[in-house]
């Protein structure tokens, strides 16, 4: 955990936010619990991102890959394919998960995939594909984000109007 790696970003979206001061591979990481789960980003765009996790670590009491394991790596995917959709002008908020687990995985490395279903103004849904080494399925999950705007002067969201 904790060494540095290279996410592969297409070129025109690092120019985008390098432009603006800010380090996308940062901005767009898997956060301080995808760090604790060892969540590696490998590839992200609107259209693709993918990342591993290791069984290890993130087990329940039978020694089985956490389903909740499973669900933060579809989240992190999903929310990841929702920004880099939104832009430098949207943030992403996860607003429905659904994760169905098909078998349990014990040791190794999981590979999550995160595809867009559908990508609007204002919501996104992506498909994330979670699999064992020898590509088997373990969880399919959907990520529904609300794409919410960024208040510029103060870096923070902007509010959204009572009753929106």
């Amino acid at each position: 955990m904790g060494e540095q790696h290279a996410v592969k970003f297409p070129q025109e979206v690092l120019d985008e936010y390098a432009a603006l001061g800010i380090d996308l591979p940062a901005l767009f990481s898997a956060g301080d619990l995808g760090e604790r789960m060892d969540i590696r980003i490998l590839e992200a765009s609107a259209d693709r991102v993918v990342a591993t996790m290791p069984v290890k670590g993130n087990t329940q009491p039978y020694g089985l890959l956490h389903g909740g394991a499973s669900a933060v790596l579809a989240e992190t995917l999903g929310s990841i394919g929702a920004m880099m959709h939104g832009g430098i002008t949207k943030i992403a908020v996860g607003v429905d998960l659904n994760c169905t687990h098909h078998r349990g995985a014990r040791t190794g490395i999981v590979t999550g995939v995160a595809t867009p279903v559908h990508r609007g103004r204002s919501t996104t849904t992506f498909e994330i594909v979670i699999t064992d080494e020898q590509d088997k399925r373990i969880c399919t999950a959907r990520l529904t984000c609300l794409l919410r705007d960024v208040d510029q002067a103060a870096g923070a969201p902007a509010e959204t109007p009572a009753g929106a």
